[in-house]
């Protein structure tokens, strides 16, 4: 083998493999992990900093009330909508920013990072979101569009009929 082809060689394999990493990154979204504007990671994080310490049971219902006001006319007909739905407010950088505790849940708007940082309750609430909205768990809430933990009495509780109690959240339609 002669030493002058070698380093050419090396030269193009780099170009290959740098072509192929470059044609990998401009792919459409479809190999990302998650897409912030997808149903399930909406749900996903919704389920998470709502009812992460709950178990199933909660997780779920947390779930089939987002999918309940899709169906309501007060509401967005998508769960990342429904999810994201509140006040907003122009900030000093000119972006739209929800106006703190005027949001449909209180973890959207409560000035906190909106990142999980708990990987298994994370991933947990990832299943949780993609099997419910494939239909995997019959809505166990029957039909409710509200619920709030026992630590609150909300003002618009006693407007609804309560439909179930599950762990320590009450539930509304």
């Amino acid at each position: 083998m002669n030493k002058d082809t070698h380093p050419f060689k090396a030269f193009l394999y780099g170009m290959a493999f740098g072509s192929l990493l470059m044609f990998i990154l401009l792919l459409p979204g479809q190999l990302k992990a998650s897409d912030a504007n997808n149903d399930i990671y909406c749900m996903a994080q919704n389920i998470y900093f709502e009812a992460g310490n709950q178990p199933l049971a909660g997780k779920v219902a947390v779930a089939h009330v987002v999918l309940n006001r899709t169906k309501h006319m007060n509401y967005p007909a998508d769960i990342c909508g429904v999810i994201y739905q509140a006040k907003l407010k122009q900030n000093w950088k000119g972006n739209m920013v929800p106006i703190l505790y005027q949001c449909q849940f209180s973890w959207f708007c409560d000035g906190k990072s909106d990142d999980p940082e708990d990987s298994p309750t994370w991933l947990k609430s990832l299943n949780i979101a993609r099997d419910v909205i494939q239909g995997a768990y019959p809505d166990i809430t029957e039909g409710s569009t509200h619920y709030h933990n026992d630590m609150v009495y909300p003002y618009w509780a006693d407007s609804l009929n309560e439909t179930v109690y599950i762990n320590n959240h009450t539930f509304y339609k």
